[in-house]
Order: structure tokens, then sequence, then C-alpha cells
């Protein structure tokens, strides 16, 4: 299916590694042009996009600050002259029981997670007004339906996300510009630093694939397909407000990362 995308430009923050990664490729693939951003891009990433014969733009920022995020926009309409497409996905990990919880993990989880996301939303959102069209993709996660051990700062992020798209895109439909959500469940990224003991554990494993009804974790070049249909004004010029969960049916299961011993344990 032709997503009526060749020329476009897009902007994706986390771009280098695991879904951002996945997103950035799938939109090169569409003959997007793509600049990707985070705190340490992937080479890599950029010569794989390129090698798609489209153009590719990298930027080192931390987006957990809001004067760089300004800058990155701001940057990459420099660089290619407008900007269609914005995907925020960028993102941060801590791990804390809600005993333990600390101020700056906090604070690094809603800035990087949450804030960073609203500053890039408002700076695209005013380059997209002025030209009348442009699209935006929201990485949130199913941890917005399953409440997870050790995760209150980052489910509180992700819960914001979504809340903060939806009226992003009731505010902006009237002018033209699309907001949607894309809502991924459980894959192997960086992100997902407990993962790999979770699935080594010969209880824990096997319970979380029995709890994803199609019995495997995700790839993440799964959600780049879905991400440019998302984003394609050509094929979901009517949608705007939604979120596309990717998942495996997960979220219709109970979350369960943990022992109960082990949830008794952490808040001694």
């Amino acid at each position: 299916m032709d997503l009526g995308m060749k020329g476009k430009t897009a902007l994706v923050t986390g771009g280098g590694r695991g879904i951002g990664r996945a997103i950035a490729l799938a939109l090169a693939a569409e003959g997007v042009h793509v600049a990707i951003a985070s705190r340490d891009p992937e080479p890599e990433t950029i010569c794989e996009i390129e090698a798609l014969g489209v153009r590719a733009e990298r930027f080192c920022v931390d987006v957990s600050r809001e004067k760089e995020v300004v800058g990155l926009v701001q940057s990459t309409i420099d660089a290619f002259g407008h900007l269609d497409m914005f995907v925020s996905n960028a993102g941060h990990h801590w791990h804390e029981p809600v005993t333990k919880i600390t101020t700056t993990n906090l604070m690094n989880t809603i800035n990087t997670n949450l804030a960073s996301c609203i500053w890039g939303c408002r700076e695209v959102a005013r380059h997209m007004i002025a030209r009348g069209q442009g699209s935006m993709l929201i990485v949130a996660s199913t941890i917005q339906f399953n409440p997870g051990y050790k995760e209150s700062s980052y489910r509180v992020s992700k819960v914001g996300l979504k809340a903060y798209a939806e009226t992003l895109a009731l505010e902006l439909a009237p002018l033209g510009i699309r907001v949607n959500v894309l809502s991924p469940g459980i894959f192997p990224t960086k992100l997902a630093a407990n993962l790999k003991a979770t699935m080594a554990d010969p209880v824990l494993g096997p319970a979380l694939l029995a709890d994803i009804p199609i019995g495997r974790l995700g790839m993440c070049e799964e959600c780049g397909p879905a991400a440019a249909v998302l984003l394609s004004d050509k094929v979901s010029s009517y949608i705007t407000g939604a979120d596309l969960v990717i998942d495996g049916g997960f979220k219709l299961r109970p979350l369960r990362l943990v022992s109960r011993e082990e949830v008794a344990h952490m808040n001694r």
C-alpha cells in the first residue's frame, strides 16, 4: 500500500534504537526524510535510513531539558525546510518501589517521558499551524492499562502522555493537524531493563508469556508499519485522538513481572 509519504519529512525522538529506530526506518521505507534525536544517536541507524534512498539527520540532545527540545525542533526545520511529521518516542525508565521513590528519579522520568513530549509538540504545533497541516504520533505504553511493580513514576508519565495527546488532538484538529497515540506492550528494548531477568526466571518468564495471548514478546519492527499508517494523511486522514495498542493482546491480561514475596520485601 502506498501511504503517500514520499518526499515528506519527520522528526523521531529516541530514534536511534529500539521502537524509535523501527519507526524511523518504516518512514524512510515510505520515502520520508528522517531526523532522529537521542542522547547518543546510533550512527548505524543513520546509515540504514540513508540506504533506503532518503535524507537522514541526527541530533544529540537531552530531551529532559526544555531548551534542548526547542533547539531540536528548530534545527530540524532548518535542516529540512519544513516538518510534516513528529514522533515523540524518547523515554527513560527508573525502577523504584513506592516507598523508595526519589525526587531525582521521579523528575527525570516525568521530564524525559512526559515534559519532553509536551515541549516538542508545542514547538512542532506552532510550525504546523502556520502551514495548516501535519501529523503527530505520541508513543505511550500499555502500562496505562496494567499497573506494574516498581513502575509508579513510569506509569504516571505514560498515563499523562495519553491524557495530553487527547487534549492536543482536540485543539489541533480544527487546524488541520492530526495527533494519535501508539501504545506498545512488552518489547525487548533497552528501556525494559528488568525484562531479561524476568524472562530468565523459571517461574516469571513462562508466566509473562502466558499473559500474552499471542504467546511471545513483541518485535520492535512490528511497531514501525503501525506508526507509519497512523502518520499517513492519505490512509488515516479521518483518524485523530486514537490510541493503537500493539501488544499481542497483553492488555487483556494482568501484569505480573515480580513475585508477591519480592513486593513484600522491596517495601520493608
